[in-house]
């Protein structure tokens, strides 16, 4: 959100700077995220004279151009060619020296001397369009004679300049989405040191000046609309807002249209309450009637867009027909025209579950409905009527025609709380003068009711739907207070904890430490995710999909299955900025819903949660260098990586079964599995999920299933044992088998075979010719074998690589060469 200091500062008379405001409003918890200069005319008319032309002569070498002499105040005149049919001697005239930056079509153009056919020229004399006052270029501005010869442009044309503050509101602070709510926690804060009342416009003495025109309300659906107000006014005239109006509109990215609609931006802007304006000769009936109606209803709302509606969805109707639907959107047929002359004023409060589900359910997000579905006040209703009217009555003109109608069947009353100085000692670790503590409450609206020496009796706001405790109330004081001025403690206090269960933290530190150190980088994506990932996909089928029954947007309205979404949308951003050598792991949980458990027994039967890891390399593996050729990353790569992470969980690859296999995920996958369950797959993503997210290069992805990991990791026993004295040897083996046998069934071969001495099967060297024969290979393959009690005596060797050699022979059909 938007809010302009110089607004601000007509409800807290202070010296600060937007800065020091900003700063404050930060550290009260209104966080300002940025800072942006503004100023009513674009580029400010920096730099911009007023000049008077003493001399006019036509150009030598041109026929549409003038030679100009133009005094600025200065010693010296200045020579200036001009193009404009309009100029002439005696005029006072808008002047740009060289040196001035001028905002063109939007874009800035710094002026340098020049030469024009062949004379000399130090400026330019100025056209609206080339000022930013304007769209015209038939001629250049001619100022009116009392204009001082000197003057900065910016002071004759009285330039509002002006710090628009950009707020990063919390979804609990919508009390703070106003100017006034960003004035009263100022005015808050200064109040400590010096007294800093909140100055807010007046609406008393409010009066109807004839009763010519009235709208019944009638509110059918009183859960969904509390409180309905609303005025009318005759005789109003449509037009442009007043230049100060447009400017504070302006400042924050709204877009004056006209007299009418800007009043109702600028009192909600004001006031954060919203507003709707009717033309009052449209509602049929005479009669406003808040009620929901039939499933499939059809309305047609102001972006002429035509919507069905829900039976859930609270509308604003008049006797024949929906004219609203409320707070989130007004319709086409009762809106504010040129042609308006009567005008009905709504302002209500609405229930924020009805405003957020139907603004969800039609996926419109509005300032009326970001309000609203966070929690307007109640209580406000009249006084931001009451502000609009006033201002209608000045701007467009026209007679309050009605008695303000107030329809408040339950009124809603604050809060009460109590709070205890003991409670407030106990939490902030601080002894707060209760002077102070009261002065803070008060200057927050804060009412209170009771004094006693142990603490005070408060009545909250209706406008804080946040503070509902006694420590929301001391988050209020301390906000305020000031964080920064509790002090530190010397003194540390902790508790010893002892749990029986499996400690994750160690396993994920571990391997995260690892994987730090092969280059890796961590990331964290949402776990809220696009359910169009998951469509058509069978191996991780959208049925099972966990939805949001009110999501933020239809990108955010799923839980993931998996990380390799999230994965490679963080994939697709790096590759955009010029990041294509990745290497990236992610530890989180996904999500699962069974459709054929039930919520009988449990409400979460239903729904999974799993951990996973989640590894990607994409890019090159190693860097370019003169020393060495630049290696891309291959599915071998990622195959290490993973294999490098069972072993440090005290696994021995060879311990699992593998199994090559290709689905729509990858186009090649190689799959762990122990008793029968996957414990991780690893693979190079399909080309067609890659085009979804325009990466072209190949990504290789591995998936471990974190939570079984470490059960079974849990019951890995570290042994440690001394380094044995006695040598280890190495025999190989060149065996020359069929095209589709394995390393990995060589390797699980070998081990099955030799159980004591073989300590390690490595390959390498791999081999394919014609030589060889149709659909052969050569593998040569490296023994490593040790006896930790004594040295292997040739014999004892022998008789190990033959039974290797029989066994590769039977059971691979293998030739050793």
């Amino acid at each position: 959100m938007k809010v302009s200091y110089n607004w601000l500062k007509d409800y807290v008379e202070t010296s600060l700077t937007a800065q020091e405001a900003a700063k404050i409003l930060t550290d009260t918890g209104l966080e300002v995220e940025g800072m942006e200069e503004f100023s009513s005319i674009e580029g400010g008319l920096e730099g911009l004279i007023v000049g008077k032309v003493t001399s006019c002569v036509p150009h030598p070498n041109a026929d549409k151009l003038s030679k100009t002499t133009v005094d600025i105040g200065s010693d010296q005149e200045l020579p200036i060619i001009c193009g404009a049919p309009n100029v002439a001697e005696g005029q006072k005239v808008v002047v740009a020296p060289v040196g001035t930056t001028l905002f063109m079509n939007g874009k800035p153009q710094k002026l340098k001397k020049t030469k024009i056919r062949g004379e000399v020229s130090q400026g330019m004399i100025c056209a609206e369009d080339e000022i930013g006052m304007g769209d015209s270029h038939e001629g250049i501005i001619v100022l009116d004679e009392d204009a001082q010869v000197g003057q900065p442009l910016k002071d004759h044309f009285q330039v509002e300049e002006d710090t628009v503050l950009e707020f990063d509101l919390t979804p609990n602070r919508i009390d703070g989405a106003s100017h006034i709510g960003a004035a009263r926690d100022l005015a808050a804060y200064l109040n400590m040191k010096e007294p800093t009342p909140l100055q807010l416009p007046r609406v008393e003495p409010f009066e109807k000046d004839q009763q010519g025109l009235a709208i019944d309300v009638e509110i059918a659906d009183p859960e969904g609309c509390p409180r309905y107000s609303g005025v009318t006014i005759t005789g109003v005239k449509v037009g442009p807002s007043p230049e100060w109006l447009q400017n504070r509109l302006k400042a924050i990215g709204l877009n004056p249209i006209n007299n009418l609609v800007d009043i109702s931006n600028y009192v909600l802007m004001e006031t954060g309450h919203p507003l709707h304006f009717f033309d009052a000769d449209k509602i049929a009936g005479k009669k406003v009637i808040i009620q929901r109606l039939p499933e499939g209803t059809a309305f047609q709302a102001l972006d002429q867009e035509e919507r069905k509606l829900s039976a859930n969805d609270l509308m604003i109707c008049d006797t024949e027909k929906p004219i609203c639907i409320a707070g989130v959107l007004g319709g086409s047929e009762t809106g504010v025209t040129q042609q308006t002359t009567n005008l009905f004023i709504e302002s209500a409060y609405f229930n924020p579950k009805y405003i957020r589900n139907t603004a969800k359910r039609h996926m419109i997000s509005t300032d009326a409905s970001y309000r609203f579905e966070r929690g307007a006040d109640p209580n406000n209703t009249l006084y931001a009527l009451k502000r609009a009217a006033k201002l209608v009555k000045e701007m467009a003109g026209g007679q309050v025609s009605s008695d303000v109608v107030d329809a408040y069947p339950k009124p809603i009353h604050p809060a009460r709380i109590h709070l205890n100085y003991d409670h407030l000692r106990q939490m902030t670790g601080q002894n707060i003068p209760i002077d102070q503590i009261q002065t803070i409450l008060q200057s927050l609206d804060i009412e209170i009711l009771k004094e006693s020496p142990e603490g005070l009796d408060l009545s909250i706001p209706t406008y804080r739907v946040d503070v509902t405790r006694a420590v929301d109330v001391i988050e209020e004081i301390l906000r305020i207070y000031g964080y920064n001025q509790i002090e530190t403690s010397e003194k540390l206090n902790a508790s010893l904890t002892y749990s029986e269960g499996i400690d994750k933290e160690k396993y994920t530190d571990r391997i995260s430490t690892l994987l730090t150190g092969k280059g890796f980088y961590e990331i964290m994506s949402n776990s809220l995710t696009k359910s169009g990932y998951y469509q058509g996909l069978q191996t991780f089928p959208d049925e099972r999909l966990v939805y949001l029954h009110n999501p933020l947007s239809q990108d955010l309205n799923s839980m993931r299955q998996t990380l390799l979404f999230g994965g490679l949308e963080a994939i697709s951003h790096n590759i955009n900025r010029q990041r294509p050598n990745l290497r990236l792991f992610e530890i989180g949980n996904c999500y699962r819903r069974d459709p054929q458990a039930t919520q009988a027994d449990h409400p979460l039967k239903p729904y999974q949660e799993q951990a996973h890891l989640a590894l990607f390399m994409t890019g090159s593996f190693t860097r370019e260098s003169w020393m060495s050729q630049q290696q891309e990353v291959s599915f071998f790569h990622m195959k290490g990586v993973v294999e490098s992470i069972l072993e440090k969980l005290g696994f021995r690859p060879t311990r699992f079964k593998k199994e090559e296999t290709e689905n729509e995920i990858f186009t090649q996958v190689l799959r762990y599995k122990i008793k029968k369950q996957v414990i991780a797959e690893v693979g190079m993503v399909h080309e067609r999920l890659l085009k979804r997210f325009d990466i072209e290069n190949p990504v290789f992805y591995g998936d471990l299933r974190w939570d079984q990991l470490i059960r079974l990791a849990e019951n890995n026993a570290v042994e440690y044992q001394e380094i044995t004295k006695y040598p280890e040897v190495r025999r190989d083996l060149a065996l020359l088998v069929d095209q589709d046998i394995r390393f990995d069934q060589i390797e699980a071969l070998a081990y099955q075979s030799e159980r004591k001495v073989l300590k390690d099967v490595s390959l390498f060297d791999v081999y394919q010719g014609e030589k060889l024969g149709k659909n052969k290979k050569s593998y040569a393959v490296s023994f490593i074998l040790q006896d930790e009690k004594q040295t292997l005596k040739d014999k004892q060797i022998d008789k190990i690589m033959d039974k290797l050699m029989r066994v590769y022979k039977e059971k691979m059909g293998a030739e050793i060469r």
